[in-house]
């Protein structure tokens, strides 16, 4: 190979590192939001569990009130 082949060698090899590097932290940052997410919809997930024992609490308490009060079928 000549010179000037293995200096265009070069600069492609260089601007492929530089690209990558790029990627990389592209890459860093998509994985650092998902984690963000995944976070958001597991708190979620343990608010809804949460009123979801709320909700059968209430539907118990209302079931023994109309037990009471002689209103079921």
């Amino acid at each position: 190979m000549n010179e000037s082949v293995e200096n265009l060698v070069l600069e492609h090899l260089r601007a492929m590192r530089s690209d990558i590097s790029a990627l990389k932290n592209n890459v860093a940052g998509v994985r650092a939001e998902m984690m963000g997410i995944k976070h958001h919809i597991a708190a979620f997930l343990g608010h809804e569990i949460v009123q979801d024992g709320d909700i059968a609490s209430l539907k118990e308490r209302v079931e023994r009130i109309e037990k009471r009060l002689d209103l079921v079928d």
